[in-house]
């Protein structure tokens, strides 16, 4: 099998006709200095020149798609600033296939193909077939818009082309030529390697500097798949969406934002202008006996161009690594700084897989009750939680989300106390297992808040959002504890940008949201918030906030209804009890002592309740002589 590049001038015979001699010459100059040194260079053998045009034989298809990148952006950059006729431009096509050798010359349908697909390039322009296209995939880092399929002449098959895309400028071809051939062979590698993370500034066009690249990971289609292959499919979009998030260089939209595009056919132009994104990554999934087939494209929203894809054909286990490349591959080819990609990023988008997809699935079944945030599917997520974690104890991922399982427990007053230290265990561990994954730190610093220890808990969000600036997730996180810190008005501001980010943000961020809407006075806000839930859904924290804000709103009526059906629930409540179970900081404890017995809570805790704190917050009121 040869990678066969097949180039002819465009308006060779018109150029003849109004000047043989010198498009004979220019021909040849271009021909000694631009053709001949570029197909050295790649390790390509001219086949035969016919005149206006030329095929060459490469053993490799990297090797041949450079070669016809830099012939045309060298030529491009020749042509700068000389008169029409004079310039002399090329169309190239390009495929990887199987050709006979006899004696000096190439046969068969894969030199056919080549020849076509030439024929159907832009002037100045290269076609790669599929299957050279296919052969590229993990070795160049090349951009390439997906043309469609095309039924060409003398071949049966539907041939599948991608644009390749130039930026014109002049190539450096002419300083590695001077190079002796060592030093040709390690520049060569050079650029394998920058190539390989997005280096392509040689020959494409670079991403405009200013604001960040925006992108939304569409749900992945599942093909004709089970529900456990759904849930699959659901998995490997979170888990994209989270690698991509961690990088700096993007702004990815969340999840919750795209799943209203699950399982429709939808034009990408609208999703863009929707989500107010410049890029969309779109995919599915299939599931045949022990193998998957993955698919992943990224499309260029403002022309609807393909700018990448890719096909995984891989043993089931495998779909982890499936994962991380394309988060990598995607992120490179949009970060704007390669250096930073390279060094920073790349560890930052691998996190620790379970071995099985048994593990994995029991992890997606349980992340799904989580979010339904009643008591029954809490405990259920925490059965099947418990089982992932059993098969693989090294599943960070699902020791996060216990943490999350338990800690809504907790606020439903579920067992309170070992609740929250199995919270603060599960998240310790989580945080132990993966200190690259920014939800770990989130939850360890929640659990830490839990404890009371306000400082530490700040460094550990910090980190996370570090970590993953642009995760709406951990944004989200950050907002419901700010008020912890005594920043309220930071998470309300986090909450605005949230949303922004993610508008069609899910029910369980709406008990972050409330609270940091609450905590900076923005009463209606906080109400907004906690309609999107029904009582059922209500933590004490979630009652105690409600029923406060509509009486911070002169709505006492309603206020002391809301505090009738809360102390029905937790029968024991009251401002001291409140403001000192959740371990509260300044601010929080502010808030609750100012609206709470507006809403006509009782003020006053039993004895008892405070008898086990070493120095209880109490209200004037309360005290005795």
């Amino acid at each position: 099998m040869l990678a066969i590049l097949a180039a002819d001038m465009v308006g060779y015979s018109k150029a003849m006709e109004a000047d043989e001699a010198g498009t004979i010459e220019r021909l040849k100059s271009v021909r000694a200095e631009l053709f001949d040194p570029t197909i050295s260079l790649h390790h390509g053998r001219l086949i035969k020149l016919m005149g206006d045009g030329a095929l060459v034989a490469f053993d490799s298809v990297v090797d041949a798609v450079a070669c016809a990148a830099e012939i045309q952006s060298a030529a491009a950059a020749r042509n700068e600033g000389l008169p029409e006729p004079e310039r002399i431009v090329f169309r190239i096509g390009v495929n990887l296939g199987d050709v006979a050798l006899v004696d000096g010359d190439v046969y068969g349908d894969g030199v056919n193909v080549a020849a076509r697909l030439q024929q159907l390039a832009d002037a100045g322009g290269v076609i790669v077939s599929g299957t050279a296209f296919d052969h590229l995939q993990g070795k160049l880092d090349w951009s390439l818009d997906f043309a469609g399929e095309q039924q060409v002449k003398n071949i049966s098959r539907p041939v599948r082309m991608y644009r390749l895309r130039l930026d014109g400028k002049r190539p450096r071809w002419t300083l590695r030529k001077a190079m002796p051939r060592w030093t040709r062979k390690a520049a060569a590698a050079i650029v394998v390697l920058a190539l390989a993370g997005g280096g392509t500034w040689w020959f494409f066009q670079p991403t405009p500097l200013g604001a960040k690249p925006s992108v939304a990971v569409l749900p992945f289609n599942n093909f004709g798949g089970d529900d456990a292959t759904g849930r699959l499919a659901d998995g490997l979009t979170e888990d994209i969406i989270t690698d991509l998030a961690q990088f700096p260089e993007l702004d990815v939209v969340a999840r919750n934002s795209t799943q209203a595009y699950k399982g429709k056919s939808v034009d990408v132009r609208q999703v863009a202008s929707a989500l107010d994104v410049g890029y969309v990554l779109e995919g599915s999934i299939q599931r045949q006996g022990g193998r998957l087939r993955i698919t992943a494209q990224l499309i260029d929203a403002k022309t609807g161009n393909h700018l990448w894809s890719e096909r995984w054909d891989r043993p089931a286990e495998d779909v982890f690594a499936v994962q991380t490349e394309i988060a990598e591959q995607v992120t490179n080819r949009l970060g704007n700084g390669v250096g930073l990609i390279q060094g920073a990023g790349r560890a930052a988008a691998k996190r620790k897989r379970p071995d099985n997809l048994t593990v994995y699935d029991y992890y997606l079944l349980g992340t799904e009750r989580i979010e339904k945030i009643t008591v029954a599917d809490e405990e259920e997520a925490i059965r099947l939680l418990n089982l992932a974690v059993k098969l693989d104890p090294e599943f960070a991922r699902a020791w996060v989300e216990l943490y999350h399982a338990h800690n809504i427990l907790a606020g439903f007053g579920i067992n309170s106390e070992s609740e929250i230290k199995a919270a603060a265990d599960v998240a310790e561990r989580a945080v132990r297992l993966d200190p690259s994954d920014a939800e770990a730190h989130a939850v360890f610093g929640m659990s830490l808040k839990d404890k009371g220890d306000n400082a530490r808990a700040k460094v550990e969000l910090d980190t996370a959002l570090r970590l993953a600036p642009g995760s709406a997730e951990i944004l989200t996180f950050y907002s419901g504890f700010a008020s912890g810190f005594d920043e309220p008005e930071r998470g309300a501001q986090l909450v605005d940008q949230v949303i922004r980010l993610d508008p069609n943000y899910p029910m369980w961020a709406t008990g972050f949201y409330s609270t940091a809407y609450f905590m900076a006075g923005r009463y209606e806000d906080a109400l907004k918030m906690l309609v999107r839930k029904t009582p059922d859904n209500y933590s004490k924290w979630e009652w105690v906030m409600r029923s406060s804000s509509l009486a911070a709103l002169g709505r006492i009526d309603e206020a002391n209804a809301s505090v009738r059906e809360t102390l029905k629930r937790y029968p024991d409540l009251t401002v001291e009890g409140m403001v000192n179970e959740f371990s509260s900081s300044k601010t929080e404890r502010g808030r609750f002592i100012e609206t709470m017995p507006l809403a006509g809570f009782p003020l006053c805790a039993k004895p008892e309740a405070l008898a086990g704190l070493a120095k209880p917050v109490r209200l004037p009121e309360c005290e005795t002589g």
